[in-house]
């Protein structure tokens, strides 16, 4: 499997959401550093990136990982350029993982109707109200979009990640 690349959004993801160790993953986010927390508030690592979302297209990746955290999650889903490269990701049917407030995003992109999912239970209602089916389940698949509730499913996220992102073929290096 060759790394994926995840676009995020501004300081303040949750850092547990990022570290997926085994699905050999790398954070892209504007460019320059930003910084991770833990609990959305506690300072953690910082992490340089090397394009932001408006650099971003989707036939640049294989798949997209969202981690969660509320200010990182609230941040995106605002976030136009976001939007559209979420968007892009789904129309090309790419595999979509997203933990915890990620899937916040996937209402302000116009793509929560009809989906199945979970989430924080703090914006299941949101989800609900968006058209979405929420389920109370550490993973839920729905086609090619995996979601989870938060950092205590990371081994079975990250597991079903691994999986269905092996799926994705290989880029030749040119």
């Amino acid at each position: 499997m060759r790394e994926h690349n995840i676009p995020s959004g501004p300081d303040g993801y949750r850092q547990a959401s990022r570290v997926c160790a085994d699905a050999r993953v790398r954070q892209e986010e504007a460019e320059g550093d930003f910084r991770a927390t833990n609990h959305d508030t506690e300072p953690a690592d910082t992490f340089t990136a090397d394009r932001s979302a408006a650099q971003a297209r989707a036939a640049d990746y294989d798949a997209l990982l969202m981690p969660g955290g509320t200010v990182n999650a609230d941040k995106l889903r605002v976030d136009p350029d976001v939007q559209r490269f979420v968007r892009e990701i789904f129309s090309a049917g790419k595999p979509v993982g997203m933990i915890c407030h990620a899937p916040w995003t996937l209402i302000d992109a116009g793509l929560a109707s009809g989906r199945t999912m979970t989430s924080f239970v703090s914006i299941r209602t949101d989800l609900r109200n968006a058209g979405a089916t929420v389920l109370d389940e550490e993973v839920v698949k729905d086609g090619r979009l995996i979601s989870s509730r938060n950092p205590g499913d990371l081994p079975a996220f990250c597991a079903a990640v691994v999986e269905e992102f092996a799926k994705t073929p290989e880029r030749v290096a040119g």
